[in-house]
């Protein structure tokens, strides 16, 4: 069966639901695409990790953006993150942290400039260069253009682990880090 596009309808709920979902999902970028296999969810509220904790431009971005939209920030000033906004009983957004690549791996590899097919993606700083994810891609519809997009097949049953969130002080301990059980392209292996 056809991976098909998720739609805003898929990013209208929790994020916590909406990451642990995305865990298997297709994510295509151009010519390039990989299978997410980790990812964490951030709560607009009482998440002391989320930008909105300590931004009011965060929380702009989301009175002004539709579910499924692109927020793409520079992290200490060195790497673009690249997370999807989530509206529904819980808005908030999910950190798209590491992909296994499947198509344009040579492109990759030359952003990157790396050729260890395994460390291409794994890390959200990583993945953004390896697609050539910039700051231009902020507020992007990420449900609309199969060229920027999610897909999967919704059948296929996902192994995933949920396990504390990593490279964060505040909040860390709530569970909200999904991988792909077994996955050698994440960017730490779960506890």
């Amino acid at each position: 069966m056809a991976n098909k596009i998720l739609r805003a309808s898929f990013f209208k709920r929790d994020p916590i639901a909406c990451a642990r979902e995305l865990i298997g999902a297709e994510l295509i970028w151009d010519d390039c695409s990989g299978i997410l296999v980790e990812a964490e969810a951030y709560a607009a509220i009482d998440d002391e990790a989320a930008h909105t904790f300590t931004r009011p431009s965060a929380r702009s971005f989301i009175e002004r953006n539709r579910a499924g939209a692109a927020y793409v920030y520079f992290n200490y000033g060195m790497h673009w993150m690249l997370n999807v906004l989530v509206k529904g009983k819980a808005n908030g957004f999910v950190l798209i942290r590491a992909l296994e690549p499947r198509k344009g791996i040579e492109r990759m590899k030359k952003r990157r400039g790396v050729s260890d097919v395994k460390r291409l993606c794994s890390g959200p700083g990583k993945l953004t260069q390896a697609l050539g994810i910039t700051g231009r891609h902020h507020e992007m519809d990420l449900c609309a253009d199969p060229q920027h997009c999610f897909a999967r097949d919704t059948n296929t049953p996902v192994d995933v682990v949920a396990d504390a969130r990593i490279g964060i002080t505040r909040s860390a301990h709530y569970p909200w880090r999904f991988t792909l059980r077994g996955s050698a392209f994440v960017s730490r292996i779960p506890r």
